[in-house]
Parts: structure tokens; C-alpha cells; sequence
């Protein structure tokens, strides 16, 4: 039996997305020149944040940049937006805090067991992962998130597990991968603005076979893959960490891969329909024929793959 148990995160993950400079994006507004806005080390230190910390502000949109002949800038307006605010700088640097399982059970008031079944439950989505010395994948949470769920859902953090959740678990699930893949495209697709940007966002979470299935153009494939955008920064010489995290970004259940393959399946309709993808024929199939081109965003596109309603 599936048990999902969170629709109040969907609700969250759908209205958030990040602010990052990841390739392919089209968000970033147009700095008319390199000199308008801070490089990203000297915007941390502006603001307190540590590489990491200021890394994970970008990505959830905390921080807002730009883009510049220079590279991705955060603008002087958006410095004195941030430091001035109510709380600066402690408030901010309380929404970038992640905690593992051990704090994160801590700050609950709850035990590490009961706090890995309700992740494994997808009641909160992990914000991030590394694999350690033993090549295990350690997730890691928002503080924030944490507090929100004690505060929302208070029953969950004493008594009996429900008895859902408990089905769910007795039969092997783990909603922790799924849950931060959700949210990582969620975050990347809402700054996509191109279409085919928003198609490689979705590419990003399939694996070579399922893309190919519902990509049998070569050349688009190609396409793809030049506008992927890294759901993580892996270093080249990760090695046997690269496998493990190769399989922690990628769609493995089959409700999960039927969702991004439906939800690829359109946006490629929206981005053939706004220009063919570089190397590809020229002329439209019969398919494609006589359809008005449009760069609109699929209406609903990540409403239904999330399973929101």
C-alpha cells in the first residue's frame, strides 16, 4: 500500500523556487554591466554566510541574482534589502541552518528513530545530502522546515506512528530521495522561463534509458543535455561517490519516473512548438503541423507531477 504523507510539503515546494545562477536558467534578470553587483564570496561575507550557507540562500531563493558579462552578481539594492530587514542578521542566518538526523531529532524533542520514519514518510523534504567514508547517503534538513511541521502538525511528535505510516514503512518505503528531487526540480523548473530549459530541468531526473524513450531524436537529446542543469555539484575525481550520487538524483520508482516522463512529454510539445532544437530537421513532423507556437509555460505541468490537485 503507497502512503504519501506530504501534501502540506507540496504545497510549500510549489510556491518556492530558487535563485541561483544554474546553467540554463533564465530568471536572472540582465545586469547591463560587471560592475552593478557583488561576486558571490564578497555578497557572503556582506551578509554573514558561510560559502555553503550562502550557497543553499541562492538556491531557495533568499538571495536574489543576477546575470552579468562577469557571471551571476547579487546587486547592491539586494544587499541593502537583506541587511536591513528585521532580524539581520541572525533571522537569516536561522532560515539557512540544516541539521542532520541527530539535531534535527533534537530540536523536535522527539528520538533520531522516530525522526528518520517520519523523513522516510516524506512528512519534510531533505534540503540537501553528502555521501560519507562508507559511501551512505547522509540527508540533511532545514531547521526552518522542522520547526514548521512541530508547529502544523504537533500530533505527529508523540504517540503511536499512524498507522499508514507504519504500513508504509513495514513495506520498505523511503520518500527522502523522491521528496529532495522534488524539490530540487521544483526549484530549477520555477526559474526556468525558455522552453527548453524547462524540458532539461525535467531530463535532469531521468536516467539515460527513460530519456531516450521519450526523446528518440538524437539531437534533442543533445540539446538536452548542453541546458542540463546540475541538481548537485559533484567534483570530477568523485569516483564510486559519483555512482551513489548518480543514483540519489535520479528517478528510480516507476510512479516517480511516469510522472517526469508525462510531465517531459509536454514541455518538449511547448519547446518544439517555440523553435526546433539546434541539429534537428527542420521541418515539423506531421505531429507538430499547424500548431501556433507559443513560449507560455505548460499550465499545471508541475502541479500534476507533483500530484497536486
Amino acid at each position: 500500500m503507497t502512503v504519501r504523507m506530504d501534501v502540506g510539503l507540496k504545497e510549500r515546494q510549489g510556491a518556492s523556487g530558487p535563485a541561483g545562477p544554474e546553467p540554463g536558467l533564465s530568471e536572472e534578470r540582465r545586469s547591463s554591466g560587471p560592475g552593478e553587483g557583488l561576486a558571490f564570496g564578497a555578497a557572503a561575507r556582506a551578509l554573514g554566510l558561510r560559502p555553503r550557507e550562502f550557497e543553499l540562500a541562492v538556491q531557495l531563493g533568499e538571495v536574489r541574482t543576477v546575470s552579468t558579462g562577469a557571471g551571476p552578481r547579487v546587486e547592491r539594492a539586494e544587499l541593502t534589502r537583506l541587511t536591513t530587514a528585521e532580524g539581520f542578521p541572525e533571522a537569516l542566518a536561522a532560515r539557512m541552518r540544516v541539521v542532520g538526523t541527530a539535531d534535527g531529532a533534537e530540536l523536535l524533542g522527539i528520538s533520531p528513530g522516530r525522526f528518520t520514519r517520519l523523513a522516510r514518510g516524506g512528512f519534510f523534504a531533505p534540503v540537501r545530502f553528502y555521501v560519507n567514508r562508507y559511501r551512505a547517503v547522509v540527508w540533511l534538513y532545514l531547521a526552518a522546515d522542522l520547526t514548521e511541521l512541530a508547529a502544523r502538525r504537533p500530533e505527529l511528535l508523540s504517540g503511536r506512528t499512524p498507522p499508514g505510516l507504519s504500513a508504509a514503512l513495514a513495506a520498505g518505503e523511503d520518500w527522502r530521495a523522491e521528496t529532495w528531487r522534488g524539490r530540487r526540480i521544483g526549484q530549477l523548473l520555477a526559474r526556468a522561463e525558455e522552453p527548453w530549459a524547462r524540458a532539461a530541468v525535467l531530463a535532469a531526473a531521468l536516467g539515460p534509458d527513460d530519456l531516450a524513450s521519450v526523446v528518440a531524436d538524437p539531437h534533442e537529446r543533445g540539446h538536452l543535455r548542453e541546458l542540463c542543469p546540475a541538481l548537485v555539484q559533484m567534483r570530477p575525481d568523485s569516483g564510486p561517490v559519483r555512482e551513489v550520487i548518480d543514483k540519489t538524483v535520479t528517478a528510480d520508482d516507476a510512479r516517480e519516473v511516469r510522472r517526469y516522463r508525462a510531465a517531459l512529454t509536454e514541455a518538449l510539445r511547448a519547446a518544439r512548438a517555440s523553435r526546433s532544437a539546434p541539429g534537428a530537421e527542420a521541418e515539423e513532423s506531421p505531429q507538430r503541423g499547424g500548431r501556433h507556437r507559443s513560449t507560455d509555460r505548460p499550465r499545471g505541468l508541475w502541479r500534476r507531477l507533483t500530484g497536486r490537485r
